[in-house]
């Protein structure tokens, strides 16, 4: 016996809503039977689980559904896994560039951050030394005219 899930299972499973089940079966991902009637229950196989588990990693690493598609859809074609693994490792080679880039582009930001707050601090640390000189002459002055 095939072990069969319902949309509300995977929807529970993986932390989804249905409607994005749905959406993953529009774009072609996933593939469920019908059942029902007029077809309306979905009955996805062990297959539809496990590519959809594939599609949520290959979004936590970045890539489109597209390309998602395009990597699961070779694993269901005739095992070359030659071909799979070089477009596997094509596809994150051009992913960890882009992340690459977008790393040094935020370091880049996050230093231009820092050194803003530097300025600022050093400023305020003026600004509240001068208020102090300022303070602390007010109230020379006031001890001066009280002894008069």
């Amino acid at each position: 016996m095939t072990t069969t899930y319902t949309i509300s299972d995977l929807a529970r499973e993986f932390d989804l809503t249905t409607r994005a089940i749905r959406f993953y079966e529009d774009l072609g991902l996933l593939q469920p039977e019908r059942s029902g009637p007029g077809g309306r229950n979905r009955v996805y196989s062990h297959r539809d689980r496990t590519r959809l588990k594939l599609t949520l990693r290959a979004k936590r690493l970045g890539l489109s559904l597209t390309e998602a598609k395009e990597i699961i859809d070779m694993y269901d074609s005739p095992r070359d896994t030659g071909a799979q693994l070089v477009k596997f490792l094509d596809v994150l080679a051009v992913h960890r560039s882009q992340v690459e880039e977008q790393m040094a582009d935020l370091q880049a930001n996050l230093d231009e951050i820092k050194e803003h707050q530097r300025e600022a601090r050093a400023l305020l640390a003026k600004q509240n030394a001068k208020a102090e000189a300022k303070s602390a002459t007010k109230a020379a002055g006031k001890g001066k005219s009280n002894a008069q």
